[in-house]
């Protein structure tokens, strides 16, 4: 038994350095062109190779809050009045920030289970085969005329709070008679419609790795109509769709496609209106997408494109293969997983890129889940990390 898991675990250690690897460290191996030939059709263009990367690593730069305090601050968002920033953790909570002199309030709950096993003083890191018990609030959003919070709970569906907080309510839980199993970030048009993300319908949130491994195709981007309280789906077959951002003017809605490391537009308005298109690929894997005041675009990039990113979908075999090894996912997850490399992207409404931020070498910033800009600062969170970063943004000309 002993050497059957020496074996795996070698075999899974050889995987995870090919799988893992940079593509732009891999390009100098010799017949890697013959690879690309003989297994991509067409060969995708390198993103890494079409950007200024940022040389000095800005993000180091940040301010650090939360650590020994916070887990897994996933979404960032302000209420009305400017306070916060308001952030949704690993034990099912979402919690304000105060200041330095008065720290942490929790604010809401998605579950109403707020027994022991949910104490955040005994899961202070994330457990994930609790979050179905706990909830667990990923993307959050402030309707901006009524001040209530609404939330993407990966399992309970879109809730909302209102502004003195409590328990959360549901808004939309199921579509057609069926639960929704993976909801994961939303955004609002200027009619009051929201429109939000399911991840998959066939994985939950606790098996977010198995979904992205198998970049299996059962995600949907979703509306809820505001007046007639029902919901559609708009499109469907996506491949963990993630973040949501509607355009300043309303005329389209940014939508993340994890699995695919690029980003989709829908047209909400002109002759397009109903229809969508793949707008950017990226240079990493995308997870939320928040707009500024100026109408850009912030992308988080939870990390740099791997050859198994770019690749393996043309090797569905070797994805297959690596799901089925007897070897729990969490652990596949660590030897698979990129190197931390934060990256933020900032683009415009014409898909120009206009701003990267790294940290290259993960020493300050390790991880980005998304990236909300308030008065100057871009205030960065993670699903894997135990604290929320503040990078001060240079005055724009």
């Amino acid at each position: 038994m002993g050497q059957s898991l020496a074996l795996w675990a070698l075999i899974v250690a050889v995987l995870g350095w090919f799988l893992a690897s940079d593509p732009l460290e891999l390009s100098s191996l010799s017949g890697i062109d013959d690879f690309h030939a003989q297994y991509v059709a067409p060969p995708p263009s390198n993103p890494l190779e079409n950007i200024t990367r940022d040389t000095e690593s800005r993000l180091q730069a940040a301010q650090i809050i939360g650590v020994g305090e916070i887990f897994g601050p996933e979404s960032i968002a302000f209420d009305l009045q400017g306070k916060g920033p308001y952030t949704g953790l690993s034990d099912g909570r979402i919690v304000r920030y105060d200041g330095p002199e008065l720290g942490w309030t929790t604010f809401a709950t998605t579950s109403k289970n707020r027994s022991e096993i949910c104490d955040y003083t005994n899961t202070p890191a994330p457990n994930l085969d609790l979050e179905h018990i706990c909830g667990r609030p990923l993307g959050l959003r402030f309707h901006k005329k009524t001040g209530d919070l609404y939330v993407a709970d990966a399992y309970l569906g879109i809730l909302k709070v209102g502004p003195h907080g409590g328990l959360a309510e549901p808004v939309v839980t199921e579509l057609d008679g069926v639960l929704l199993k993976f909801c994961n970030d939303l955004d609002f048009d200027d009619n009051g419609n929201l429109y939000f993300t399911d991840s998959s319908t066939k994985y939950q949130r606790r098996q977010f790795f198995l979904s992205r491994l198998e970049m299996e195709d059962t995600g949907r981007f979703l509306m809820y109509d505001s007046i007639s309280k029902k919901s559609k789906v708009l499109i469907q077959g996506l491949r963990f769709p993630n973040g949501v951002a509607v355009s300043k003017d309303g005329s389209f809605v940014v939508v993340a496609e994890t699995g695919m490391s690029r980003l989709l537009r829908y047209w909400l308005k002109g002759p397009k209106a109903g229809t969508w298109e793949v707008w950017l690929d990226l240079a990493g894997i995308p997870d939320n997408v928040r707009r500024n005041a100026d109408g850009d675009f912030w992308v988080a990039i939870h990390g740099r494109r791997t050859l198994v990113e770019m690749y393996s979908g043309a090797l569905p075999w070797l994805r297959h293969f690596v799901g089925k090894l007897p070897i729990p996912s969490k652990y596949l997850y660590a030897m698979l997983a990129p190197k931390p490399h934060a990256m933020i992207l900032r683009y415009n409404s014409d898909g120009q890129l206009l701003e990267v931020l790294e940290d290259q070498a993960g020493k300050v910033v390790m991880l980005v889940s998304e990236v909300e800009e308030h008065n100057g600062k871009l205030y960065i969170g993670s699903a894997l990390v135990p604290q929320i970063a503040i990078y001060t943004l240079p005055r724009r000309a």
